[in-house]
């Protein structure tokens, strides 16, 4: 028996290690949710739904579970975390803020959702990634000018924001028609870190404070400065995105009709679902996920590629680049992809043509200097993951025997070698005759 049960613990856990993240299929994915109260399963029931209904494998589990892990053997177990337990203050087993770090570190996903209640903890995994939640533990968003319209007047907390980011890669091609419901705390970017970047914006009238006691100095954060939503594309591809709300993810405000006041526009439904689902489709590389395949280069005319080019020479490099659609890759198009060849700085730099079926090519002659040069694609665009390839490859000049005879641009020069040497022959010439015609005299 107890040989049998090692058998079945190893059985599951590699069966758990064959659906983790490959580049043949980036969204086959377990992903870990951490809770920090059961009912959440049930109460953000349809957000959860949309994630399997698309193939996620979803583990949910207490976010003090003393059984949780991200690693087993050195191996994660994991390639998703959702982290819907701003209240908690240590998670148990053997995760802490290390642990997360080094799981983004390795290029895996990360949703956080906080809320008025967030913890220590859920501020400095934040913080970490460039995204600081304000101090003030008693503050939330207040927004007097764009708040949702209710029966009752309210405090004004439970907004109707509608600044989205314009990007069709992070939200999708279909536009958000109506208002998100937001209720939650706000926060602002570490100007330092550029890879962060808000996806949903309070409004100018917005400001983050105590609703239950008067302004005493000026709000820390204010207006259109404060970010509700923002995301991260880590330097590795790795995502992650930041919510100061965790009903923002919840069936009611998923169903819940939104009038956003001034606005004389009512909607049946609140933006939130379409907005959330779109969201987890670029977070978990459903969405904006890239790959080059088939690089290679060789001399115009030839189909072979090189060990050396020599100066002068006509090439072609070539790269198929295709993106992930959620089901199977789907040829990239773009007009912005540029190769380089590059030896210390770039001695060519050129846009790439493409066939629109993922084939992207460009000619250029090799620059009249010799050395290790590379081949280089740095493509980072808004959205999309990054691709970096680079291929090395050497420059010879030309052989001795390999040089024109004559050079079109020295023809001046042998004209007045010439004429020299033919002045020198006529000259001679006539020196002679003279000299003769002396001797004759005498």
């Amino acid at each position: 028996m107890p040989n049998f049960s090692i058998f079945i613990a190893s059985f599951s856990l590699l069966l758990a290690l064959t659906h983790s993240f490959s580049a043949e299929s980036p969204t086959d994915r377990r992903i870990l949710v951490l809770l920090d109260d059961s009912a959440l399963k049930s109460s953000h029931s349809i957000f959860f739904s949309s994630l399997q209904e698309r193939g996620f494998q979803l583990d949910f589990k207490l976010s003090d579970d003393p059984k949780i892990a991200l690693q087993r053997y050195g191996q994660h177990l994991y390639d998703g975390l959702i982290l819907f337990s701003p209240a908690t203050e240590r998670f148990g087993g053997s995760l802490d803020v290390a642990a997360i770090l080094d799981f983004v570190d390795s290029g895996r996903d990360l949703i956080v959702a906080a809320d008025a209640s967030a913890s220590d903890l859920i501020r400095n995994i934040a913080a970490e990634c460039g995204v600081d939640f304000d101090e003030d533990s008693s503050a939330v968003v207040i927004d007097h000018g764009s708040y949702a319209v209710s029966g009752t007047e309210g405090d004004h907390t439970l907004i109707a924001a509608d600044d989205l980011i314009q990007s069709d890669v992070l939200l999708g091609s279909a536009k958000i028609e109506a208002p998100i419901l937001f209720k939650g705390i706000g926060h602002s970017l570490n100007p330092l870190n550029n890879l962060v970047l808000k996806v949903l914006s309070a409004s100018p009238s917005a400001y983050s404070a105590n609703p239950k006691s008067k302004l005493s100095a000026p709000p820390s954060l204010s207006g259109s400065s404060i970010s509700l939503v923002s995301v991260v594309q880590a330097r590795n591809n790795a995502r992650a995105v930041f919510s100061g709300s965790l009903d923002l993810f919840s069936n009611k405000y998923f169903k819940s009709p939104v009038q956003k006041a001034g606005s004389s526009n009512k909607y049946a439904k609140s933006g939130n679902q379409q907005f959330v689902t779109e969201l987890s489709k670029w977070v978990f590389h459903e969405r904006g996920h890239l790959k080059a395949v088939n690089v290679r280069h060789h001399r115009v005319g030839e189909a072979d590629e090189p060990a050396i080019y020599r100066i002068s020479d006509d090439l072609e490099y070539l790269v198929e680049i295709y993106e992930w659609s959620g089901s199977s890759w789907e040829p990239y198009i773009a007009n912005d992809v540029q190769v380089q060849f590059y030896m210390m700085s770039p001695y060519v730099l050129k846009t790439m043509s493409t066939n629109k079926k993922g084939l992207y090519n460009a000619t250029f002659k090799v620059p009249d200097v010799y050395g290790v040069f590379q081949f280089k694609v740095e493509y980072q665009r808004l959205g999309y993951t990054s691709l970096s390839l680079a291929k090395q490859i050497p420059v010879r000049p030309f052989r001795h025997n390999e040089y024109e005879r004559f050079i079109p641009t020295a023809f001046p020069y042998y004209g007045s070698s010439f004429s020299v040497r033919a002045i020198f022959c006529v000259t001679n010439t006539l020196g002679e005759e003279v000299y003769f015609t002396n001797l004759d005299w005498m």
